[in-house]
């Protein structure tokens, strides 16, 4: 693993070892070094974190709200003196709400576990930890998160909506309903803080996944009080729609001004090429004729196999613009037909298709071979 800020190595061990020792004389930084970095090499991200975790339970001296106690003592004065730049923190400190999940999440400890909580997230977001509460202790942990929708912290704020998404990524889901989250995002839609309001478009793209109409009639509501400004609405707006936009939802086009039925026509699309190989490019063009003036999405689809046999289906924001009656634009692209880190492409038919406003044009075919 390199050696990034954000990472958690040996190195990070070390230091959070040494921060530790120093609130806790008694700490054997060096053998809980040791014990930690020894399982390192089999381990992700995620999973060193929890090792992290587990070598601070088993070499502090005390336990639960005592341990933390420790761990709260150990941090820098502030995010800016331990060195964090960023919103997001250090995931040097990941393990210590990590500890406090795992460690303090009872009734008795609940108030003071999720203050913790709170005082860990400036340092690193503790909304992963923050679920298993919101579990076991919904009413509980919603009342005190609401409060926090007032803290000066904005990465604080911020945990108050990220927390309570109900799709929150490399999480566990919480078991509570899909609105349980909107009364917070009440509070927050107009914070200041872009951290704060990404992670409130974030969390209504999440609800927009299994209800809509709760999310067009959250975002009417807001629009209507006039509580954020304009570009901090429409941010949140198209942010939160963005994923029902990609798959052609006329409600979410219409909200944001877009005509679902638009008034153009577009030309069949032209391949530079239909037989590519991977690695290579795909290159296409299409004319787009307006009869009258719209605002309009340009949104462009691929459809590939896959290993599994199943298809996989992305859309990719081509252009956004307003036209006039009579305008004729040129739709053009290079798309690179590269794997990545999560998506594997593979041999065989892929197809590519214009959507306008969510609207489709008739596909086009083309061939990928092997590099």
């Amino acid at each position: 693993m390199a050696e990034k800020e954000h990472s958690l190595s040996e190195n990070r061990v070390n230091r959070i070892g040494a921060e530790v020792r120093g609130a806790c004389p008694e700490f054997d930084a060096e053998a809980f070094t040791r014990d930690v970095v020894a399982d390192f090499p089999r381990l992700g991200l995620k999973d060193r974190i929890a090792r992290t975790s587990k070598g601070l339970h088993t070499h502090l001296p005390v336990g639960g709200l005592q341990a933390v106690d420790i761990l709260l003592r150990s941090l820098p004065a502030t995010p800016e003196s331990a060195g964090i730049t960023n919103d997001f923190g250090f995931y040097i400190y990941a393990p210590h709400s990590h500890f406090v999940g795992e460690h303090c999440r009872t009734g008795e400890d609940l108030e003071q576990a999720l203050d913790a909580l709170r005082r860990f997230t400036s340092y690193f977001t503790a909304e992963d930890a923050m679920r298993y509460f919101i579990a076991d202790f919904p009413t509980e942990t919603f009342k005190v998160i609401e409060s926090w929708t007032e803290d000066p912290d904005h990465r604080v704020r911020r945990l108050a909506s990220e927390s309570t998404r109900p799709r929150l990524p490399w999480s566990v889901r919480i078991p509570v309903d899909l609105d349980a989250g909107i009364p917070i995002l009440d509070r927050l839609y107009g914070d200041a803080s872009r951290f704060v309001t990404q992670s409130v478009a974030n969390h209504l793209s999440d609800v927009a996944e299994d209800n809509l109409p709760l999310v067009l009639d959250t975002l009417g509501r807001w629009r209507a009080e006039g509580r954020a400004s304009a570009k901090g609405f429409d941010f949140i707006a198209r942010q939160a729609l963005g994923t029902r936009l990609k798959k052609g939802d006329a409600a979410a086009y219409e909200f944001l001004g877009y005509p679902a039925d638009p008034p153009v026509e577009l030309s069949p699309l032209r391949l530079e090429s239909n037989q590519l190989r991977i690695g290579e490019r795909l290159v296409f063009a299409a004319d787009l004729t307006a009869t009258g003036a719209a605002k309009l999405r340009v949104n462009y689809v691929l459809s590939s196999p896959t290993k599994t046999g199943k298809r996989r289906v992305k859309a990719y924001v081509l252009k956004t613009t307003a036209v006039q009656a009579g305008q004729t634009i040129e739709l053009s692209k290079q798309h690179a037909l590269t794997s990545t880190s999560t998506v594997t492409l593979v041999p065989g038919k892929y197809t590519l298709e214009i959507q306008v406003n969510g609207r489709s044009s008739a596909p086009a075919e083309f061939h990928v071979a092997d590099a």
